[in-house]
């Protein structure tokens, strides 16, 4: 995953997770996507959503899989854009946990109204377990997304593995 596309995990549950995303107007590609209209394109509130639900369903099984890709999104709708100075609060939650896939119920609002929600079916593995890598590889892409996580969630979840969401809350409506 080479762009983030989450600032903050501020709430996360064994079946439930919610992210925040701040759309500035430093980022590079909407210097391109309608330049007089700047809002973030469809498919990158999509990655979102992705990445939450990613980060939630490796929480849920303590990382234990290297690999967690998208494999459907079903019934995406888009409503509300998402221009510079708003905030993008993501929501997955996990409706179904089976031996490969996993499939959550995803949503993002901006205003209080909704920007994009759908259903997402995510696949999990490792790549050792398919014969298209290694041991190594596996621990290294566990590793990487287990730091990225701590760095998500910030020093609350490090200190007591909960977050303190009125904390977390507060944190990001100041900014």
């Amino acid at each position: 995953m080479r762009f983030c596309q989450l600032d903050r995990i501020i709430e996360i549950t064994e079946d439930r997770i919610v992210a925040v995303r701040c759309l500035t107007l430093s980022e590079d590609y909407l210097q391109d996507h309608f330049p007089r209209f700047p809002v973030m394109p469809g498919v990158l509130m999509v990655e979102a959503l992705f990445q939450a639900s990613m980060f939630l369903v490796r929480h849920r099984e303590n990382f234990e899989n290297s690999m967690v890709v998208l494999r459907e999104a079903k019934n995406i709708k888009f409503g509300d854009f998402v221009e510079p100075g708003h905030q993008l609060l993501i929501n997955s939650t996990i409706k179904k946990f089976d031996t490969d896939f996993v499939t959550v119920q995803v949503k993002a609002t901006t205003r209080s109204s909704t920007a994009v929600g759908g259903r997402m079916v995510l696949e999990r593995y490792n790549l050792a377990d398919r014969e298209k890598g290694s041991v190594e590889v596996d621990d290294f892409m566990r590793m990487r997304f287990q730091r990225q996580f701590r760095l998500l969630c910030g020093p609350r979840f490090e200190s007591t593995g909960e977050l303190d969401v009125p904390a977390a809350l507060s944190e990001i409506t100041a900014v």
